[in-house]
């Protein structure tokens, strides 16, 4: 059964891991015959998808966006502010549902947008799931009032998705344990077919003066949750040169903190969005080390399976979903949060040893290209759609 699936999408659809998501699911599910459309504040194109532009009043994120320098957080926004961003959600769902006419709405997040959807299948009667990405849940514990709303929510869902075992856990501590044989695990993933087992980086070379160095890398967003200034910390110990690719909030101090350190070794490359995406891949596999020293329970980053893809192996925290991808001294190596000397142990020991990194990167491409693809993730959300999907369009309009 072909279906017409509604994605509602918090944040832009490049530079933060839940857009990552969203485009890359889209596009498979749309090549499985399925209409698929997305509402986001965002109008770069998704290949066979139809994508709903939402002018915000004002930007807002979770925990900052390397695209919107100066935007807002959603735990600090006024009583109003809130009231209007969902406003404005409302109002644009309303018209697209009654244009696009789905049979089944998938919400990102546990925040505002499953508020709508919420309301949107109280009107329409259009079933919805939801998927956790991770930051929704750091908003809430933050600030209570997006409880209640997201607790209606959640009761009303036909599944939650969550993208790791920790993000799982969460949601019951934030909003009850009556939840859980509701959420489903599912992470996110990787397009295999965008990563060959090898690929040629002299472009990169010549432009960074990369030839003959060891190079250490980091690409993310830059805010405080990341941990980045510890791998900063950790540079002076570390036998090899640090590229650090990403914008955010903690940029200009972590230059400064650079700087006062006298490093010479950590380079700042900037964000690099989707014009620049096959510099950053070229970056994944010219790497000898990806490190990602996250400080909170974050979802598995999409950066590290696409380090991973590119037979790199890495450094990490043992926080979040990353323990469902990585496996200490098989295809990477943890270190505790906040411990910048684990952190240049860890890297030096991969660097001094080229066997031992050349394991560890065809372990970490062979585990991700096992458990992480695409095509089989989106086969798990085509079940779902199916199941739930109400088969809608003629009900849509009916009173209740």
């Amino acid at each position: 059964m072909k279906l017409k699936i509604l994605f509602l999408q918090t944040f832009p659809l490049w530079g933060c891991g839940s857009g990552t998501y969203v485009r890359h699911l889209t596009k498979e599910i749309a090549k499985a015959g399925h209409k698929v459309a997305i509402i986001c504040p965002d109008k770069r194109k998704v290949k066979g998808v139809k994508l709903f532009n939402i002018k915000l009043p004002f930007f807002v994120a979770f925990t900052g966006h390397p695209e919107h320098k100066e935007c807002k957080l959603y735990h600090k926004i006024s009583n109003k502010e809130i009231a209007i961003i969902y406003q404005t959600f409302l109002k644009s769902v309303i018209e697209i549902v009654e244009e696009f006419k789905p049979d089944i709405i998938h919400v990102q997040h546990l925040s505002i947008f499953s508020w709508v959807a919420n309301f949107i299948k109280s009107i329409y009667r259009i079933n919805y799931i939801i998927t956790s990405h991770g930051t929704g849940l750091y908003a809430a514990s933050l600030d209570k009032r997006y409880i209640p709303f997201t607790s209606s929510a959640i009761k009303r869902a036909k599944k939650i998705t969550a993208v790791s075992g920790d993000t799982k856990g969460w949601i019951t501590e934030i909003f009850g344990k009556e939840h859980l044989k509701k959420i489903r695990i599912i992470p996110g993933g990787i397009d295999i077919k965008n990563f060959p087992s090898e690929k040629e980086t002299k472009i990169i070379n010549k432009k960074y003066n990369l030839d003959n160095k060891k190079i250490v890398l980091f690409s993310g967003k830059l805010t405080r949750l990341k941990g980045v200034e510890y791998l900063i910390k950790a540079s002076s110990k570390i036998k090899g040169d640090v590229y650090i690719i990403g914008g955010g909030s903690e940029l200009d101090r972590l230059k400064k903190m650079t700087k006062d350190l006298k490093l010479k070794n950590v380079h700042f490359l900037g964000y690099m969005g989707e014009q620049e995406s096959k510099k950053l891949r070229d970056f994944y596999y010219r790497a000898d080390v990806f490190v990602a020293p996250s400080v909170w329970d974050e979802p598995l980053g999409l950066v590290i399976l696409e380090a991973m893809i590119c037979k790199t192996p890495v450094v990490v925290t043992r926080k979040g979903g990353i323990p469902l991808a990585v496996k200490d001294g098989y295809n990477g190596l943890f270190v505790r949060p906040r411990n910048s000397n684990q952190i240049a142990e860890a890297v030096n020991k991969l660097l001094d040893d080229e066997k031992l990194r050349k394991k560890m990167g065809e372990n970490a491409r062979k585990t991700v290209k096992e458990k992480f693809s695409w095509k089989k993730i989106s086969k798990k959300f085509e079940y779902l759609y199916s199941k739930y999907a109400n088969n809608g369009s003629k009900k849509n309009n009916q009173k209740k």
